[in-house]
């Protein structure tokens, strides 16, 4: 399941991008963004590529412009996948960098926005990081869920998922074909209660909304519109 998607479009890094800033949180380099009074904080948990892809971090800034303490944490300690390192192809990378440790490191920094006076905790997952938020899902960890494009995901983490979640996915995506998609809509309807929301974007890939080319009118489109579709959620089932 580590197929070509996963590493289409690579982003080039830059660890002083965004608006916000770095720092440590619960042990873990973090980029933060927005009011750190706000009670309502998003954890970004990134794809494969790290903390510190550019479109990552403008859509951190969007998201903290809506009102948001936004954290988004490098769960790779500075050593995201690299695909010009063919002596660690990606199942190699994947071996040391498991969305399981992901998960493992997100309960500290749970608590330390806890800490904070933070009392609404929602989370966005891309591709590698969607694995992470359905676990933490699943625990109820978080009150809220958006994942993209996911990869690794199961039809059985969908089953234990009973907190607000939606699932927005691409037409184009062997990670999470659109036939996955919909039996991930079909568990979530039947679930009495539980605000769910999967939609298919047509004509675009496996990681469109955050791996997009800025240049290509039609990609950054399709990425706003998923950009938007996050913020709606949260702000209907984040309170």
């Amino acid at each position: 399941m580590s197929g070509p998607e996963c590493c289409s479009n690579p982003p080039t890094l830059n660890p002083t991008g965004g608006a916000g800033h770095v720092d440590n949180l619960a042990g873990l380099r973090t980029y933060f963004n927005g009011s750190p009074h706000s009670n309502r904080a998003l954890l970004l948990v990134s794809d494969i590529y790290g903390f510190e892809a550019p479109n990552l971090r403008k859509l951190a800034d969007k998201v903290a412009a809506a009102g948001y303490y936004v954290v988004v944490p490098d769960f790779f300690h500075g050593d995201p996948y690299n695909p010009d390192n063919s002596a660690r192809p990606l199942p190699v990378w994947l071996k040391d960098n498991g969305a399981d440790k992901g998960f493992e490191a997100s309960k500290p920094l749970i608590e330390a926005l806890k800490a904070k006076g933070v009392s609404a905790i929602g989370a966005v997952g891309f591709c590698w990081g969607a694995k992470v938020v359905v676990e933490l899902a699943k625990n109820r960890l978080i009150q809220g869920a958006v994942l993209l494009h996911p990869s690794f995901v199961t039809l059985d983490d969908i089953k234990g998922v009973d907190i607000p979640i939606a699932v927005l996915g691409a037409e184009i995506d062997k990670m999470s074909p659109p036939e996955l998609l919909k039996q991930f809509e079909e568990v979530l309807a039947a679930k009495p209660g539980v605000a769910s929301y999967v939609k298919v974007f047509p004509k675009v890939s496996h990681g469109w909304s955050v791996r997009y080319d800025t240049e290509d009118a039609v990609a950054v489109k399709a990425a706003e519109e998923a950009h938007q579709d996050l913020l709606v959620w949260f702000d209907k089932h984040l309170k």
